[in-house]
Protein backbone atom coordinates (compact mmCIF):
# COMPACT_ATOMS: atom_id res chain seq x y z
CA UNK A 1 0.00 0.00 0.00
CA UNK A 2 1.26 3.47 -0.87
CA UNK A 3 2.35 5.61 2.05
CA UNK A 4 0.01 8.51 2.63
CA UNK A 5 -3.10 6.55 1.58
CA UNK A 6 -6.26 7.54 3.44
CA UNK A 7 -8.31 4.66 4.88
CA UNK A 8 -11.64 4.70 6.72
CA UNK A 9 -13.13 2.13 9.09
CA UNK A 10 -16.75 2.18 10.27
CA UNK A 11 -17.84 0.22 13.34
CA UNK A 12 -21.61 -0.26 13.56
CA UNK A 13 -21.82 -1.22 17.22
CA UNK A 14 -24.85 -1.94 19.38
CA UNK A 15 -24.48 1.30 21.32
CA UNK A 16 -22.49 3.60 19.03
CA UNK A 17 -21.54 3.96 15.37
CA UNK A 18 -17.93 5.10 14.90
CA UNK A 19 -15.96 6.34 11.91
CA UNK A 20 -12.16 6.35 12.07
CA UNK A 21 -10.15 7.87 9.22
CA UNK A 22 -6.41 7.26 9.21
CA UNK A 23 -3.43 7.90 6.98
CA UNK A 24 -1.11 4.94 6.40
CA UNK A 25 2.47 6.01 7.04
CA UNK A 26 5.30 3.43 6.97
CA UNK A 27 3.55 0.77 9.02
CA UNK A 28 1.70 3.21 11.27
CA UNK A 29 -1.81 4.63 11.13
CA UNK A 30 -2.05 8.36 11.81
CA UNK A 31 -5.50 9.59 12.83
CA UNK A 32 -7.02 12.13 10.45
CA UNK A 33 -10.58 12.23 11.79
CA UNK A 34 -12.85 10.42 14.24
CA UNK A 35 -16.64 10.62 14.45
CA UNK A 36 -18.85 8.88 16.99
CA UNK A 37 -22.63 8.88 17.41
CA UNK A 38 -24.72 7.15 20.06
CA UNK A 39 -27.29 5.24 18.03
CA UNK A 40 -28.32 2.53 20.54
CA UNK A 41 -29.47 0.03 17.97
CA UNK A 42 -29.01 -2.64 20.63
CA UNK A 43 -32.02 -1.31 22.51
CA UNK A 44 -34.08 -1.25 19.31
CA UNK A 45 -34.62 -5.01 19.00
CA UNK A 46 -38.21 -6.03 19.70
CA UNK A 47 -39.42 -9.28 21.31
CA UNK A 48 -39.11 -11.09 17.96
CA UNK A 49 -35.53 -9.83 17.49
CA UNK A 50 -36.48 -7.42 14.73
CA UNK A 51 -35.05 -3.91 14.59
CA UNK A 52 -37.80 -1.35 15.11
CA UNK A 53 -38.37 1.28 12.39
CA UNK A 54 -37.13 3.93 14.83
CA UNK A 55 -33.87 2.06 15.50
CA UNK A 56 -33.26 1.58 11.79
CA UNK A 57 -33.93 5.23 11.10
CA UNK A 58 -31.43 6.31 13.78
CA UNK A 59 -28.82 4.13 12.10
CA UNK A 60 -29.61 5.39 8.59
CA UNK A 61 -29.46 9.01 9.72
CA UNK A 62 -26.01 8.42 11.23
CA UNK A 63 -24.77 6.64 8.09
CA UNK A 64 -25.95 9.60 5.99
CA UNK A 65 -23.74 11.92 8.05
CA UNK A 66 -20.80 9.50 7.74
CA UNK A 67 -21.38 9.34 3.97
CA UNK A 68 -20.98 13.10 3.70
CA UNK A 69 -17.56 12.87 5.38
CA UNK A 70 -16.52 10.01 3.09
CA UNK A 71 -17.34 11.82 -0.15
CA UNK A 72 -14.52 11.21 -2.61
CA UNK A 73 -13.28 7.99 -0.97
CA UNK A 74 -12.94 4.94 -3.22
CA UNK A 75 -14.45 1.58 -2.28
CA UNK A 76 -10.95 0.20 -1.67
CA UNK A 77 -10.39 2.86 1.01
CA UNK A 78 -13.45 2.13 3.16
CA UNK A 79 -14.58 -0.87 5.18
CA UNK A 80 -17.72 -0.94 7.32
CA UNK A 81 -18.37 -3.77 9.79
CA UNK A 82 -21.46 -4.51 11.88
CA UNK A 83 -21.50 -6.48 15.14
CA UNK A 84 -23.86 -8.18 17.58
CA UNK A 85 -27.13 -6.30 17.08
CA UNK A 86 -27.07 -6.88 13.34
CA UNK A 87 -25.90 -10.45 13.90
CA UNK A 88 -29.08 -10.99 15.94
CA UNK A 89 -31.61 -8.91 13.99
CA UNK A 90 -33.89 -11.08 11.87
CA UNK A 91 -34.67 -8.17 9.58
CA UNK A 92 -31.05 -7.07 9.22
CA UNK A 93 -31.18 -7.32 5.42
CA UNK A 94 -33.76 -4.52 5.39
CA UNK A 95 -31.42 -2.27 7.36
CA UNK A 96 -28.31 -3.30 5.42
CA UNK A 97 -29.82 -2.83 1.96
CA UNK A 98 -30.86 0.74 2.69
CA UNK A 99 -27.77 1.39 4.81
CA UNK A 100 -25.41 0.44 1.97
CA UNK A 101 -27.29 2.72 -0.41
CA UNK A 102 -27.05 5.64 2.01
CA UNK A 103 -23.43 5.08 2.97
CA UNK A 104 -22.27 4.34 -0.56
CA UNK A 105 -20.12 1.43 0.61
CA UNK A 106 -20.77 -2.23 1.50
CA UNK A 107 -21.52 -3.11 5.14
CA UNK A 108 -20.26 -6.47 6.37
CA UNK A 109 -21.76 -8.32 9.33
CA UNK A 110 -18.86 -10.09 11.04
CA UNK A 111 -18.99 -13.12 13.33
CA UNK A 112 -18.26 -12.71 17.04
CA UNK A 113 -14.93 -14.52 16.85
CA UNK A 114 -13.88 -12.37 13.88
CA UNK A 115 -14.87 -9.26 15.83
CA UNK A 116 -12.69 -10.48 18.70
CA UNK A 117 -9.72 -11.05 16.38
CA UNK A 118 -10.02 -7.58 14.84
CA UNK A 119 -10.28 -6.02 18.30
CA UNK A 120 -7.05 -7.76 19.25
CA UNK A 121 -5.38 -6.49 16.06
CA UNK A 122 -6.40 -2.94 16.91
CA UNK A 123 -5.15 -3.24 20.49
CA UNK A 124 -1.92 -5.07 19.65
CA UNK A 125 -0.84 -2.63 16.93
CA UNK A 126 -0.90 0.17 19.50
CA UNK A 127 1.05 -1.69 22.19
CA UNK A 128 4.82 -2.24 22.47
CA UNK A 129 5.84 -5.13 20.24
CA UNK A 130 6.67 -7.99 22.59
CA UNK A 131 5.74 -11.62 23.06
CA UNK A 132 4.18 -11.37 26.52
CA UNK A 133 0.89 -13.30 26.70
CA UNK A 134 -2.05 -10.89 26.89
CA UNK A 135 -5.73 -10.98 27.66
CA UNK A 136 -7.88 -8.44 25.82
CA UNK A 137 -11.44 -7.66 26.92
CA UNK A 138 -14.04 -5.62 25.04
CA UNK A 139 -17.51 -5.10 26.57
CA UNK A 140 -19.85 -3.87 23.86
CA UNK A 141 -23.53 -3.09 23.85
CA UNK A 142 -24.80 -6.64 23.30
CA UNK A 143 -21.68 -8.80 23.30
CA UNK A 144 -18.39 -9.19 25.13
CA UNK A 145 -15.26 -10.33 23.32
CA UNK A 146 -12.30 -12.08 24.97
CA UNK A 147 -8.97 -12.72 23.27
CA UNK A 148 -5.71 -14.36 24.27
CA UNK A 149 -2.66 -13.48 22.23
CA UNK A 150 0.97 -12.47 22.03
CA UNK A 151 2.56 -9.96 19.71
CA UNK A 152 0.20 -9.45 16.79
CA UNK A 153 -1.20 -12.98 16.91
CA UNK A 154 -4.53 -13.82 18.55
CA UNK A 155 -4.43 -17.42 19.75
CA UNK A 156 -7.89 -17.75 21.35
CA UNK A 157 -11.00 -15.73 20.47
CA UNK A 158 -14.52 -15.84 21.88
CA UNK A 159 -17.68 -13.77 21.89
CA UNK A 160 -20.40 -13.93 24.55
CA UNK A 161 -23.93 -12.50 24.40
CA UNK A 162 -23.62 -10.15 27.34
CA UNK A 163 -23.17 -6.40 27.09
CA UNK A 164 -23.85 -2.96 28.54
CA UNK A 165 -27.04 -2.22 26.59
CA UNK A 166 -28.56 -5.69 26.96
CA UNK A 167 -27.78 -5.88 30.71
CA UNK A 168 -29.00 -2.34 31.37
CA UNK A 169 -32.33 -3.10 29.65
CA UNK A 170 -32.75 -6.35 31.58
CA UNK A 171 -31.50 -5.52 35.09
CA UNK A 172 -31.78 -1.72 35.24
CA UNK A 173 -34.80 -1.08 32.96
CA UNK A 174 -35.95 2.04 34.81
CA UNK A 175 -32.46 3.32 35.55
CA UNK A 176 -32.75 2.39 39.23
CA UNK A 177 -29.57 1.22 40.96
CA UNK A 178 -29.75 -1.08 44.00
CA UNK A 179 -27.31 -3.57 45.51
CA UNK A 180 -29.75 -6.36 44.70
CA UNK A 181 -29.98 -5.30 41.04
CA UNK A 182 -26.17 -5.30 40.70
CA UNK A 183 -25.99 -8.69 42.43
CA UNK A 184 -28.53 -10.21 40.01
CA UNK A 185 -26.83 -8.63 36.99
CA UNK A 186 -23.38 -9.90 37.96
CA UNK A 187 -24.58 -13.43 38.75
CA UNK A 188 -26.34 -13.58 35.37
CA UNK A 189 -23.23 -12.27 33.58
CA UNK A 190 -20.99 -14.82 35.28
CA UNK A 191 -23.38 -17.60 34.28
CA UNK A 192 -22.90 -16.63 30.62
CA UNK A 193 -19.16 -16.03 30.93
CA UNK A 194 -18.29 -19.02 33.13
CA UNK A 195 -17.18 -21.21 30.24
CA UNK A 196 -14.39 -18.67 29.62
CA UNK A 197 -12.62 -19.94 32.73
CA UNK A 198 -11.26 -23.02 30.96
CA UNK A 199 -9.92 -21.05 27.97
CA UNK A 200 -8.73 -17.85 29.69
CA UNK A 201 -7.32 -19.00 33.08
CA UNK A 202 -5.09 -16.63 35.03
CA UNK A 203 -1.86 -18.52 34.29
CA UNK A 204 -2.32 -18.13 30.51
CA UNK A 205 -1.73 -14.37 30.42
CA UNK A 206 0.56 -11.84 32.07
CA UNK A 207 -1.31 -8.57 31.51
CA UNK A 208 -4.95 -7.74 30.82
CA UNK A 209 -6.15 -4.92 28.55
CA UNK A 210 -9.61 -3.46 28.11
CA UNK A 211 -10.79 -1.86 24.87
CA UNK A 212 -13.59 0.44 23.76
CA UNK A 213 -16.71 2.01 25.29
CA UNK A 214 -17.46 0.55 28.71
CA UNK A 215 -13.82 0.24 29.72
CA UNK A 216 -13.00 3.76 28.55
CA UNK A 217 -16.01 5.28 30.30
CA UNK A 218 -15.23 3.58 33.62
CA UNK A 219 -11.53 4.46 33.38
CA UNK A 220 -12.36 8.15 32.81
CA UNK A 221 -14.59 8.28 35.88
CA UNK A 222 -12.04 6.53 38.10
CA UNK A 223 -9.14 8.71 36.91
CA UNK A 224 -11.03 11.91 37.72
CA UNK A 225 -11.85 10.50 41.16
CA UNK A 226 -8.23 9.95 42.13
CA UNK A 227 -7.58 6.39 40.97
CA UNK A 228 -4.54 5.59 38.75
CA UNK A 229 -4.87 6.91 35.21
CA UNK A 230 -5.32 4.29 32.47
CA UNK A 231 -6.19 1.49 34.88
CA UNK A 232 -9.30 -0.15 36.30
CA UNK A 233 -8.97 -2.03 39.58
CA UNK A 234 -11.53 -4.12 41.42
CA UNK A 235 -11.18 -1.64 44.26
CA UNK A 236 -12.11 1.18 41.91
CA UNK A 237 -15.05 -0.78 40.49
CA UNK A 238 -16.39 -1.53 43.96
CA UNK A 239 -16.18 2.20 44.79
CA UNK A 240 -18.03 3.06 41.56
CA UNK A 241 -20.84 0.60 42.27
CA UNK A 242 -21.32 2.16 45.73
CA UNK A 243 -21.56 5.59 44.08
CA UNK A 244 -24.20 4.35 41.65
CA UNK A 245 -26.24 2.69 44.40
CA UNK A 246 -25.97 5.84 46.51
CA UNK A 247 -27.27 7.93 43.56
CA UNK A 248 -30.19 5.53 43.20
CA UNK A 249 -31.13 6.57 39.67
CA UNK A 250 -29.14 7.01 36.47
CA UNK A 251 -30.57 10.50 36.10
CA UNK A 252 -29.19 11.52 39.50
CA UNK A 253 -25.60 10.33 39.06
CA UNK A 254 -23.15 13.17 39.75
CA UNK A 255 -19.78 11.75 38.70
CA UNK A 256 -17.15 13.78 36.91
CA UNK A 257 -16.18 12.10 33.64
CA UNK A 258 -19.52 10.35 33.05
CA UNK A 259 -20.77 11.45 29.64
CA UNK A 260 -24.48 11.75 28.95
CA UNK A 261 -24.38 9.10 26.21
CA UNK A 262 -23.11 6.56 28.79
CA UNK A 263 -25.52 7.39 31.60
CA UNK A 264 -28.28 5.00 30.42
CA UNK A 265 -25.95 2.00 30.02
CA UNK A 266 -23.42 2.53 32.82
CA UNK A 267 -25.19 0.11 35.18
CA UNK A 268 -25.14 -2.79 32.74
CA UNK A 269 -21.58 -2.08 31.66
CA UNK A 270 -20.20 -1.87 35.21
CA UNK A 271 -21.98 -5.05 36.31
CA UNK A 272 -20.60 -7.04 33.36
CA UNK A 273 -17.10 -5.61 33.86
CA UNK A 274 -17.02 -6.40 37.58
CA UNK A 275 -18.40 -9.91 36.95
CA UNK A 276 -15.73 -10.56 34.32
CA UNK A 277 -12.80 -9.20 36.33
CA UNK A 278 -13.86 -11.22 39.37
CA UNK A 279 -14.38 -14.40 37.35
CA UNK A 280 -11.04 -14.23 35.51
CA UNK A 281 -9.08 -12.88 38.52
CA UNK A 282 -8.19 -9.62 36.77
CA UNK A 283 -7.01 -7.38 39.58
CA UNK A 284 -5.90 -4.58 37.26
CA UNK A 285 -7.23 -3.92 33.77
CA UNK A 286 -5.08 -1.63 31.60
CA UNK A 287 -6.92 0.66 29.18
CA UNK A 288 -5.93 -0.04 25.57
CA UNK A 289 -5.75 2.66 22.91
CA UNK A 290 -6.73 0.41 20.01
CA UNK A 291 -10.18 -0.97 19.26
CA UNK A 292 -12.19 -2.79 16.58
CA UNK A 293 -12.05 0.09 14.11
CA UNK A 294 -8.24 0.23 14.34
CA UNK A 295 -8.05 -3.49 13.71
CA UNK A 296 -10.16 -2.99 10.59
CA UNK A 297 -7.79 -0.28 9.34
CA UNK A 298 -4.68 -2.43 9.81
CA UNK A 299 -6.45 -5.39 8.21
CA UNK A 300 -7.14 -3.27 5.13
CA UNK A 301 -3.43 -2.64 4.78
CA UNK A 302 -2.64 -6.35 5.11
CA UNK A 303 -5.28 -7.33 2.56
CA UNK A 304 -3.49 -5.24 -0.05
CA UNK A 305 -0.52 -7.56 0.37
CA UNK A 306 -1.58 -11.07 -0.61
CA UNK A 307 1.37 -12.53 1.29
CA UNK A 308 -0.08 -11.34 4.61
CA UNK A 309 -3.84 -11.66 3.97
CA UNK A 310 -5.18 -13.71 6.88
CA UNK A 311 -7.91 -15.15 4.66
CA UNK A 312 -5.43 -17.08 2.52
CA UNK A 313 -4.10 -18.88 5.58
CA UNK A 314 -7.66 -19.65 6.72
CA UNK A 315 -8.42 -21.28 3.36
CA UNK A 316 -5.27 -23.39 3.60
CA UNK A 317 -6.07 -24.51 7.14
CA UNK A 318 -9.60 -25.56 6.23
CA UNK A 319 -8.31 -27.45 3.19
CA UNK A 320 -5.90 -29.39 5.40
CA UNK A 321 -8.55 -30.02 8.07
CA UNK A 322 -10.90 -31.65 5.53
CA UNK A 323 -8.14 -33.43 3.58
CA UNK A 324 -9.00 -31.67 0.33
CA UNK A 325 -7.20 -32.58 -2.92
CA UNK A 326 -5.11 -29.39 -2.86
CA UNK A 327 -3.54 -29.70 -6.36
CA UNK A 328 -7.01 -30.13 -7.88
CA UNK A 329 -8.38 -27.15 -5.97
CA UNK A 330 -5.51 -24.97 -7.10
CA UNK A 331 -5.84 -26.25 -10.67
CA UNK A 332 -9.55 -25.45 -10.80
CA UNK A 333 -8.82 -22.04 -9.30
CA UNK A 334 -6.19 -21.14 -11.91
CA UNK A 335 -8.47 -22.03 -14.81
CA UNK A 336 -11.55 -20.36 -13.28
CA UNK A 337 -9.66 -17.12 -12.65
CA UNK A 338 -8.29 -17.20 -16.22
CA UNK A 339 -11.82 -17.55 -17.60
CA UNK A 340 -13.21 -14.79 -15.38
CA UNK A 341 -10.47 -12.40 -16.47
CA UNK A 342 -11.24 -13.16 -20.11
CA UNK A 343 -14.83 -12.05 -19.49
CA UNK A 344 -13.50 -8.69 -18.22
CA UNK A 345 -10.59 -8.13 -20.59
CA UNK A 346 -11.67 -4.52 -21.22
CA UNK A 347 -11.83 -3.55 -17.53
CA UNK A 348 -9.71 -0.65 -16.28
CA UNK A 349 -9.16 1.52 -13.19
CA UNK A 350 -11.44 0.85 -10.22
CA UNK A 351 -13.22 -1.86 -12.17
CA UNK A 352 -9.94 -3.76 -12.55
CA UNK A 353 -9.42 -3.68 -8.78
CA UNK A 354 -12.94 -5.04 -8.24
CA UNK A 355 -12.31 -7.81 -10.79
CA UNK A 356 -9.16 -8.82 -8.94
CA UNK A 357 -11.12 -9.09 -5.69
CA UNK A 358 -13.67 -11.29 -7.45
CA UNK A 359 -10.83 -13.42 -8.80
CA UNK A 360 -9.57 -13.96 -5.26
CA UNK A 361 -13.04 -14.98 -4.08
CA UNK A 362 -13.35 -17.36 -7.01
CA UNK A 363 -9.94 -18.85 -6.27
CA UNK A 364 -10.93 -19.47 -2.64
CA UNK A 365 -14.19 -21.14 -3.69
CA UNK A 366 -12.28 -23.33 -6.13
CA UNK A 367 -9.76 -24.37 -3.49
CA UNK A 368 -12.60 -25.40 -1.18
CA UNK A 369 -15.07 -26.76 -3.74
CA UNK A 370 -14.54 -30.31 -2.46
CA UNK A 371 -14.66 -29.49 1.26
CA UNK A 372 -17.93 -31.44 1.61
CA UNK A 373 -16.46 -34.69 0.21
CA UNK A 374 -15.35 -35.62 3.74
CA UNK A 375 -19.05 -35.92 4.65
CA UNK A 376 -20.67 -37.31 1.49
CA UNK A 377 -19.42 -37.79 -2.04
CA UNK A 378 -22.81 -37.73 -3.72
CA UNK A 379 -23.99 -34.42 -2.21
CA UNK A 380 -20.63 -32.87 -1.40
CA UNK A 381 -21.62 -29.51 -2.91
CA UNK A 382 -24.51 -29.21 -0.42
CA UNK A 383 -22.39 -30.24 2.56
CA UNK A 384 -19.58 -27.94 1.44
CA UNK A 385 -21.99 -25.00 1.27
CA UNK A 386 -23.23 -25.76 4.79
CA UNK A 387 -19.68 -25.96 6.16
CA UNK A 388 -18.73 -22.59 4.69
CA UNK A 389 -21.94 -20.92 5.85
CA UNK A 390 -21.31 -22.05 9.43
CA UNK A 391 -17.51 -21.98 9.73
CA UNK A 392 -15.56 -19.45 11.77
CA UNK A 393 -12.88 -18.64 9.20
CA UNK A 394 -10.43 -16.04 10.44
CA UNK A 395 -10.45 -12.88 8.34
CA UNK A 396 -13.80 -13.50 6.63
CA UNK A 397 -17.02 -11.62 7.18
CA UNK A 398 -20.33 -13.50 7.25
CA UNK A 399 -21.40 -12.18 3.79
CA UNK A 400 -18.05 -13.25 2.31
CA UNK A 401 -18.47 -16.78 3.65
CA UNK A 402 -22.05 -16.91 2.42
CA UNK A 403 -20.93 -15.92 -1.06
CA UNK A 404 -18.32 -18.69 -1.06
CA UNK A 405 -20.96 -21.15 0.13
CA UNK A 406 -23.26 -20.19 -2.76
CA UNK A 407 -20.45 -20.73 -5.28
CA UNK A 408 -19.70 -24.14 -3.78
CA UNK A 409 -23.42 -25.03 -3.77
CA UNK A 410 -23.80 -23.99 -7.41
CA UNK A 411 -20.75 -25.83 -8.74
CA UNK A 412 -22.91 -28.76 -9.86
CA UNK A 413 -26.53 -29.70 -10.32
CA UNK A 414 -29.49 -27.60 -11.41
CA UNK A 415 -29.15 -23.83 -11.39
CA UNK A 416 -32.75 -23.06 -10.43
CA UNK A 417 -31.73 -23.28 -6.77
CA UNK A 418 -29.69 -20.10 -7.27
CA UNK A 419 -32.09 -18.29 -9.58
CA UNK A 420 -32.31 -15.22 -7.30
CA UNK A 421 -28.53 -14.97 -6.88
CA UNK A 422 -27.99 -15.24 -10.63
CA UNK A 423 -29.74 -11.90 -11.04
CA UNK A 424 -26.42 -10.40 -9.91
CA UNK A 425 -24.27 -10.37 -13.03
CA UNK A 426 -20.91 -10.68 -11.28
CA UNK A 427 -22.03 -13.72 -9.31
CA UNK A 428 -23.40 -15.35 -12.47
CA UNK A 429 -20.09 -14.88 -14.25
CA UNK A 430 -18.11 -16.22 -11.30
CA UNK A 431 -20.30 -19.30 -11.04
CA UNK A 432 -20.09 -19.94 -14.78
CA UNK A 433 -16.30 -19.66 -14.69
CA UNK A 434 -16.19 -22.14 -11.79
CA UNK A 435 -18.51 -24.69 -13.43
CA UNK A 436 -16.69 -24.54 -16.79
CA UNK A 437 -13.33 -24.83 -15.01
CA UNK A 438 -14.51 -27.97 -13.21
CA UNK A 439 -15.47 -29.47 -16.57
CA UNK A 440 -12.09 -28.65 -18.11
CA UNK A 441 -10.31 -30.10 -15.05
CA UNK A 442 -12.52 -33.20 -14.74
CA UNK A 443 -9.57 -35.55 -15.42
CA UNK A 444 -7.64 -34.02 -12.47
CA UNK A 445 -4.79 -32.87 -14.66
CA UNK A 446 -3.89 -29.52 -16.20
CA UNK A 447 -6.24 -28.94 -19.16
CA UNK A 448 -5.34 -27.36 -22.49
CA UNK A 449 -7.30 -24.17 -22.03
CA UNK A 450 -4.92 -21.45 -23.25
CA UNK A 451 -6.40 -21.37 -26.77
CA UNK A 452 -10.01 -21.35 -25.63
CA UNK A 453 -11.83 -18.03 -25.93
CA UNK A 454 -14.30 -17.10 -23.18
CA UNK A 455 -16.34 -14.01 -24.10
CA UNK A 456 -19.21 -12.28 -22.34
CA UNK A 457 -22.09 -10.14 -23.59
CA UNK A 458 -23.42 -8.70 -20.33
CA UNK A 459 -26.36 -6.91 -21.94
CA UNK A 460 -27.66 -10.15 -23.43
CA UNK A 461 -26.50 -12.10 -20.34
CA UNK A 462 -24.70 -14.56 -22.56
CA UNK A 463 -21.27 -16.17 -22.30
CA UNK A 464 -19.67 -17.99 -25.21
CA UNK A 465 -16.80 -20.47 -25.06
CA UNK A 466 -15.15 -20.90 -28.44
CA UNK A 467 -12.81 -23.79 -29.28
CA UNK A 468 -11.30 -25.19 -32.42
CA UNK A 469 -12.71 -28.35 -33.96
CA UNK A 470 -9.30 -29.93 -33.40
CA UNK A 471 -9.56 -29.22 -29.66
CA UNK A 472 -13.05 -30.77 -29.52
CA UNK A 473 -11.77 -33.90 -31.29
CA UNK A 474 -8.75 -34.16 -28.99
CA UNK A 475 -10.89 -33.77 -25.86
CA UNK A 476 -14.24 -35.35 -26.73
CA UNK A 477 -15.34 -35.85 -23.10
CA UNK A 478 -14.75 -32.19 -22.25
CA UNK A 479 -16.62 -31.13 -25.41
CA UNK A 480 -19.55 -33.36 -24.47
CA UNK A 481 -19.71 -32.01 -20.91
CA UNK A 482 -19.57 -28.41 -22.18
CA UNK A 483 -22.55 -29.06 -24.48
CA UNK A 484 -24.44 -30.50 -21.49
CA UNK A 485 -23.52 -27.40 -19.50
CA UNK A 486 -25.14 -25.16 -22.09
CA UNK A 487 -28.43 -27.02 -21.48
CA UNK A 488 -28.16 -26.37 -17.73
CA UNK A 489 -27.94 -22.61 -18.30
CA UNK A 490 -30.86 -22.58 -20.75
CA UNK A 491 -33.31 -22.67 -17.82
CA UNK A 492 -32.11 -19.48 -16.10
CA UNK A 493 -31.64 -15.84 -17.11
CA UNK A 494 -28.00 -16.26 -18.18
CA UNK A 495 -27.02 -18.47 -21.11
CA UNK A 496 -23.86 -20.39 -21.93
CA UNK A 497 -22.87 -21.47 -25.46
CA UNK A 498 -20.11 -23.80 -26.52
CA UNK A 499 -19.03 -23.15 -30.09
CA UNK A 500 -16.42 -24.89 -32.26
CA UNK A 501 -14.76 -23.35 -35.30
CA UNK A 502 -12.49 -24.80 -37.98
Amino acid sequence: MKHGTLLAAIDLGSNSFRLEIGRYDHGHMQRVDYLKETVRQGSGLDADRNLTPEAMQRGWDCLARFAERLAGFKKTQVRAVATQTLREAKNREVFLKRGCEILGFPIEVIAGTEEARLIYQGVAHMLPNNDEPRLVIDIGGRSTELVLGHGLEATQTASFRVGSVAWSMTYFPTGEFTEQAFYRAEIAAQAVLEEALSTYPRHEWRKAYGASGTVGAVADILALSGFPVGEISLEGLNWLVKCLVRAGLASKIQLEGLKDDRRAVIGGGVSVLRALMTLLEVNTLHVAQGALRHGVLFEMVEREDHDTDTRDLSIQRLAVKFSIDTPQGQRVGRVAVHLLRQMHHKASGDQSAQIERRCRELSWAAQLHEVGVAISHSDYHKHGAYILDNADLVGFSMPELHRLSLLVLGQRGKLKKLEAELQENEFAKMLMALRVSLILCHARKDPAYQNLNFSCDEQKQRVTLTASEGWAQEFPQSAHLLKQESLSWSKVSWSFEFVTKP
